[in-house]
């Protein structure tokens, strides 16, 4: 299980990296993993302002389908378009290649709720 140090985590399992005035967010390797093989990511937010904490979107595993929530209030710039011909890149790169939209962050503050790499790993045992 990997644990980037230099991203921010939420108890749902998503992930956010903040470049400059912007951030990718994407969901863990571990939450990745639990879902199982990814076959579609629905982001139908694009230009909007999502809450800290509200649904962005969804991601369709064979299995199951699993709510997206925001982990910093922020406008959706884009989403990354690979996923459409690619969903198992949320699979194979979760904080690589598989990131699943980027924001500009509105309230840099929210960040610190968040945890890091170490309150994360204890939270999935």
């Amino acid at each position: 299980m990997n644990f980037p140090e230099n991203i921010r985590y939420t108890s749902e399992h998503e992930w956010i990296r903040v470049e400059g005035n912007e951030a990718y967010v994407g969901i863990t390797d571990y939450a990745q993993s639990e879902l199982g093989e990814i076959v579609f990511v629905d982001v139908p937010t694009v230009g909007e302002t999502v809450g800290q904490g509200e649904v962005f979107g969804s991601i369709e595993a064979v299995k199951t389908v699993s709510d997206l929530n925001m982990p910093a209030t922020g406008e959706v710039l884009a989403i990354n378009e690979n996923l459409d011909a690619q969903p198992e890149l949320v699979n194979n790169d979760p904080y690589g290649e598989g990131w699943i939209i980027r924001i500009a962050v509105n309230n840099p503050a929210e960040l610190d709720k968040l945890m890091d790499a170490a309150a994360y790993q204890a939270l999935i045992g």
